[in-house]
């Protein structure tokens, strides 16, 4: 199963993770994992390609991506954010908790 956390801090995301395979078919064939990972990827590179901000990417391990946004948080980064955010939670729509979860993270001072 996927598990993607957005982290929040005063309702403004600021970055998010995403961890797991899906498991709806075969590796090659998984639409499931196709589709998160080309939204993942697609979040990255605008966040580095349309924002100025201090954007922290990694790939801790196959199947484990990591994005944090240093200082504020640009109204264009939110954006993306929230794109991604519905493109995942649109995916869980239709396929459900069998293979994909979404998480809201609310991060203290």
């Amino acid at each position: 199963m996927i598990k993607a956390i957005f982290y929040q801090k005063d309702g403004i995301t600021f970055g998010f993770s995403v961890t797991g395979h899906a498991g709806y078919d075969e590796s090659g064939k998984d639409i499931v994992c196709a589709g998160v990972s080309a939204l993942v990827i697609n979040t990255i590179n605008s966040l580095e390609t349309f924002t100025d901000d201090n954007i922290i990417s990694r790939i801790e391990e196959e199947g484990m991506t990591k994005v944090k946004i240093k200082g504020i948080v640009s109204p264009e980064s939110e954006l993306l954010l929230k794109s991604l955010r519905l493109g995942l939670c649109k995916i869980y729509e239709e396929y459900g908790d069998d293979y994909i979860t979404v998480f809201f993270r609310e991060v203290k001072s």
